[in-house]
């Protein structure tokens, strides 16, 4: 790949006796290294406007503040704390491009970033751009295929009290077909009831005899596992429907062929792929009355043994960031909470998949 870290700073006195101490933490070194931010900064600005005016006070730098989000997933850390290990952190400081004396953005700074980018659907866009990036320095494998799979998030805020509504049952569509599939997931969304204090877009699903409250985190990944696109919806909603709007987030050139389980299977999903240049293989499934023959259980057994890479990002984003719970409400916030947990992963995978690289 002939990519390497080096060190590109002229650095003064100050300067080197900050690089020492900081010297056993490379990540954050080796990041500022391998990303160009600046394509990532002028894309920030053109949704975050504030203090871009000639009048008034200067605003915090975006990219400033986006540094500060990945770090709070890196570390798992809220905003209150986010701001205090960057205050308190050499190697942050230096990754944020903040000297000591700079003043570091408090935690409503980040809450009010957060909701600034999540209304403009701004963390898509980023995540499309750093992976670009990636691209070019061969981090993302480019062999067109796109491993998609969906994990539940858990929200905090449920209900209080007994569920007054239906629980939907998560993937136990083999004896119903797919307009059954569809009335019964809105029939299951009419009945919500809202309360106060609860995240009142979440649903009920049942997941393996428990009930879960929250969100269905969509993702696609490469045959490496780093993570192409993500889609959010409530954790009642059939699998099936996320797919296309999981497509139109990935680059034709990364989805020339879709692999996916059972969950996705539909004849809207096989014509919507072939219609979108994707060749279809997803799992196959049986109905009542209609079981799978021999060559779609070996081809089914093909393809499930592929899904050990998604499965493992899900892994990922769990062992490393606390993935699978969520501080924030609405599905508007929880799918930008998402989207930054797969920038971070893909971003923290990179030094490392960067010296395999250089090694072979």
């Amino acid at each position: 790949m002939g990519y390497k870290f080096e060190n590109r700073i002229q650095m003064g006195f100050s300067d080197g006796y900050v690089e020492r101490r900081i010297s056993k933490n490379q990540f954050f070194l080796q990041l500022n290294q391998l990303i160009d931010w600046q394509p990532i900064e002028k894309e920030l600005k053109k949704v975050y406007k504030k203090g871009q005016k000639e009048r008034g006070t200067k605003a915090y730098n975006p990219l400033l503040l986006f540094k500060m989000q990945l770090i709070s997933i890196w570390y798992n850390l809220s905003d209150v704390h986010t701001e205090a290990m960057v205050n308190d952190s050499l190697s942050a400081m230096r990754f944020c491009d903040l000297s000591i004396e700079d003043r570091v953005p408090d935690h409503s700074t980040l809450s009010r970033f957060r909701t600034e980018l999540t209304q403009k659907k701004a963390y898509d866009r980023m995540l499309r751009k750093i992976n670009s990036q990636l691209s070019s320095h061969k981090l993302i494998v480019k062999t067109g295929q796109a491993k998609v799979d969906a994990s539940l998030t858990e929200s905090p805020f449920s209900p209080k009290g007994t569920p007054t509504y239906e629980l939907a049952e998560d993937r136990k569509e083999e004896d119903r077909n797919d307009d059954q599939q569809q009335k019964e997931s809105d029939y299951h969304r009419l009945k919500q009831v809202e309360q106060p204090n609860a995240d009142n877009q979440a649903r009920w699903v049942k997941k393996s005899g428990k009930s879960v409250y929250g969100y269905k985190k969509h993702i696609a990944t490469d045959t490496g596992g780093m993570i192409l696109g993500v889609h959010t919806t409530t954790a009642n909603e059939h699998d099936s429907k996320g797919l296309e709007p999981l497509m139109d987030k990935i680059p034709r050139s990364q989805r020339k062929q879709v692999m996916a389980d059972k969950g996705y299977k539909s004849k809207a999903n096989d014509q919507m792929l072939k219609r979108k240049g994707s060749k279809s293989r997803i799992m196959h499934k049986g109905y009542r009355n209609r079981p799978l023959t021999d060559w779609q259980k070996t081809y089914n057994k093909a393809i499930s043994k592929t899904r050990w890479v998604v499965e493992r990002t899900f892994g990922s984003l769990k062992r490393w960031f606390g993935s699978g719970i969520t501080r924030l409400k609405g599905k508007d916030k929880v799918h930008s909470n998402h989207v930054l947990e797969a920038i971070a992963h893909n971003l923290k995978r990179s030094p490392g998949l960067v010296c395999k690289l250089a090694k072979n």
